[in-house]
């Protein structure tokens, strides 16, 4: 198993390049075009396609959680250890801030923001909660029959989840935190923060519950459990 250092700079390291990346096609996107539908294609395309990057170079290092519901679920299920858990969300917190600063840097803005970009209602928390619950049931199923196609569920389902939910997929406190710090077309405000955060957490905890009442292992029947009984049907 690989040191908890080096897992824990996985983690923030990968949360700081998802995050930059969010931010900074955020700020591409917006500044190429005015066409809204366009901008959000923009943004989409470069976050699906980094989470496929990020899950293959780091997920033998960290497990590629880079989102702390995703932690969460995963200590629920004992797969990860409380202290290592609860370092895990610091360093993905600290991760993702680190990209917005990074992402502003890279274009010449001020480094320091504030959102403004309203983000609330109860379609939009909602839409955070569908958005985590599928995020962390396409992982779980993922775990359970393609661990090898995880990188690619994951960022095909998030490109798919900026354009079918109200939100535009947030589905990770993390990335929610770091955007409040960004006032670009990415943004949240922060006073929206909470709202997107217990949603995002009730979906993953949905998704956990489900998850395993349908993925769990079939037990075998009598009959198959015992030839002699099979052969006498």
């Amino acid at each position: 198993m690989v040191d908890l250092p080096r897992r824990l700079v996985a983690e923030a390291l990968g949360t700081a390049i998802l995050v930059a990346t969010v931010v900074g096609s955020g700020i591409m996107a917006d500044r190429l075009t005015d066409d809204v539908a366009l901008a959000l294609l923009g943004n989409t395309l470069p976050t699906g396609a980094i989470l496929v990057v990020l899950i293959v170079i780091l997920g033998r290092i960290s497990g590629a959680h880079f989102n702390p519901v995703v932690t969460l679920v995963l200590r629920l299920r004992r797969e990860i250890e409380a202290n290592v858990a609860t370092f895990y969300i610091l360093a993905q917190i600290a991760g993702g801030i680190a990209g917005t600063l990074i992402a502003h840097a890279m274009f010449e803005l001020p480094i320091l923001q504030v959102s403004t970009t309203v983000r609330t209602g109860t379609g939009q928390w909602l839409a955070e909660a569908v958005a985590a619950f599928g995020l962390v049931f396409t992982i779980l199923a993922g775990l359970r029959f393609r661990s090898d196609a995880i990188p690619w569920l994951v960022g095909l389902y998030i490109t798919a989840a900026y354009w079918f939910t109200a939100s535009t997929s947030f589905a990770n406190p993390a990335v929610a935190i770091s955007r409040a710090l960004s006032n670009t077309f990415a943004g949240i405000r922060p006073v929206d923060l909470p709202g997107f955060i217990v949603a995002e957490v009730i979906g993953a905890l949905i998704a956990m519950w489900l998850a395993g009442w349908l993925l769990a292992e079939l037990k075998p029947t009598a009959s198959l459990a015992n030839p002699k009984l099979k052969a006498a049907e």
